[in-house]
């Protein structure tokens, strides 16, 4: 069983590499779809499962609430480029900017919270935990997924 820090890194990395394959496409071509959709779904899930376990623990210490307010602020911000980026035409100039702008802030903000929010955050989920909360993240975020996949179904059969 993966630590919750060890889940959330391996996903990052996994992330990191959609985000170069996606940088790597042109237009609206079958390894932009999948790559993207990729993405979409695993980061929605990871995040979502990120600030039901992992933030919502920090927040319980009265220094971590500014970390993680600020986290699923940038949650938020990323979650609303993503749901433009799906709207646009993949082939347009402007998606690949606002892509650009989606993959600098990720970037930054998996670092972040790789270098300065885990240091912390070690302070509150400690070794004896490291494991629960990673299966407690892996199982939520596996719940997220089948809500995103439904969701994709019904929206498939408008």
């Amino acid at each position: 069983m993966p630590s919750i820090y060890d889940a959330i890194i391996e996903d990052h990395n996994r992330h990191r590499d959609l985000l170069d394959r996606i940088a790597r496409t042109e237009g609206d071509s079958k390894d932009r779809r999948e790559a993207w959709d990729e993405f979409y779904r695993d980061v929605k899930s990871h995040s979502a499962a990120e600030e039901e376990t992992f933030y919502s623990k920090l927040m319980t210490q009265t220094w971590g609430q500014d970390a993680a307010r600020h986290s699923v602020h940038e949650h938020a911000e990323m979650d609303e480029i993503l749901e433009e980026l799906r709207e646009m035409d993949m082939s347009s100039s402007g998606w690949l900017a606002r892509f650009k702008t989606l993959k600098h802030d990720y970037e930054h903000h998996m670092e972040e919270e790789e270098n300065e929010v885990f240091t912390r955050a070690k302070e509150v989920i400690g070794k004896e935990e490291n494991d629960s909360f990673g299966q407690k993240f892996l199982t939520r975020k596996s719940k997220e997924m089948d809500l995103i996949e439904e969701k994709r179904e019904d929206a498939l059969e408008d």
